[in-house]
């Protein structure tokens, strides 16, 4: 379909949208392009009424969960403000469907004693443990995504100023710092690990033991084999240790704008998730610092 193929092309060309993402626009709408072509519908001739009735079916018929049907619901949108936007329909009729209501699920994170389990896993001595322990203490100290993580190049990283260009979502750069721990186990990789393994000489940071570019798969395949020697019992993920950065910056009286900048978030109110996590520290605390927080007569 010409409208559909334009719009994935805008996407991926003008909007510089990762393949997977793309991928997913493409999935929602041919989905509900099929369901109106067995309802005899046109997408260019839809009313509220009837994206309505395909709300139903998405939850009845697809028994869709409510974040499913979001994401489905912010691909159409998308859509739609494309075609307004090129003349081919006159308004947007998804501006008037309101997404359901979804419990907010709090991100995961480790405590700072699990980190530090964590960095004492990989081995020092081999090029391939001073690369797991650097992509440990790049993510911990910059926050940054395994996406971003995985297409830093040696041109990107300023070691005077400890600082990494690090290339977002939409193509958007951002600088990012890190500390002495992340410095000293870089400096020891860049002299000998990565000069083991870049055998092609790549201008890429973080390399697999082929000498090509380590995927954001095999970044996830590494954080759980270190999780297998550790006594953890949680299902890590990469993105936890991104969810632990923010929560000890704010824990430690980081302000919110601030976290916003080193996350890369394009609105304040993707970083705001973490302040109710820095909440229940604070209650905690409170609750064990202060004598007359809690009735003396009353100790359960």
């Amino acid at each position: 379909m010409p409208d559909l193929a334009s719009f994935l092309d805008y996407l991926k060309y003008q909007r510089h949208y990762s393949n997977y993402t793309v991928l997913n626009y493409e999935k929602d709408i041919t989905g509900y392009l099929e369901y109106l072509n067995r309802e005899s519908l046109s997408y260019l001739d839809i009313e509220y009424s009837d994206l309505r009735l395909y709300l139903i079916y998405l939850k009845s018929d697809l028994q869709m969960k409510a974040s499913s049907i979001d994401r489905h619901l912010s691909s159409l949108r998308s859509f739609y403000r494309y075609l307004c936007a090129n003349g081919k329909i006159k308004s947007n009729p998804f501006i008037l469907i309101h997404g359901l209501k979804k419990e907010k699920v709090l991100p995961r994170y480790f405590e700072y004693y699990e980190l530090e389990l964590l960095f004492k896993v990989p081995d020092l001595k081999t090029p391939l443990g001073q690369r797991n322990r650097l992509i440990l203490e790049i993510l911990y100290a910059t926050g940054i995504r395994v996406g971003e993580l995985v297409k830093i190049k040696w041109s990107d990283i300023n070691e005077v100023n400890r600082q990494i260009l690090i290339t977002g979502k939409g193509n958007k750069e951002r600088y990012v710092p890190y500390g002495d721990y992340a410095a000293k186990i870089l400096e020891l990789y860049k002299k000998d690990g990565y000069k083991i393994l870049n055998s092609k000489e790549s201008p890429y940071v973080f390399l697999n033991q082929h000498g090509e570019v380590l995927t954001t798969r095999g970044v996830s395949y590494i954080l759980d084999e270190i999780i297998k020697k550790t006594s953890i019992n949680k299902n890590i993920s990469p993105h936890m240790i991104r969810h632990s950065f923010a929560t000890h910056l704010l824990n430690a009286g980081c302000d919110i704008l601030s976290v916003q900048e080193l996350l890369g978030h394009e609105s304040v109110s993707s970083t705001q998730i973490y302040t109710h996590l820095t909440v229940d520290y604070l209650k905690e605390i409170y609750h064990k610092s202060f004598p007359r927080s809690k009735d003396p007569h009353n100790q359960n």
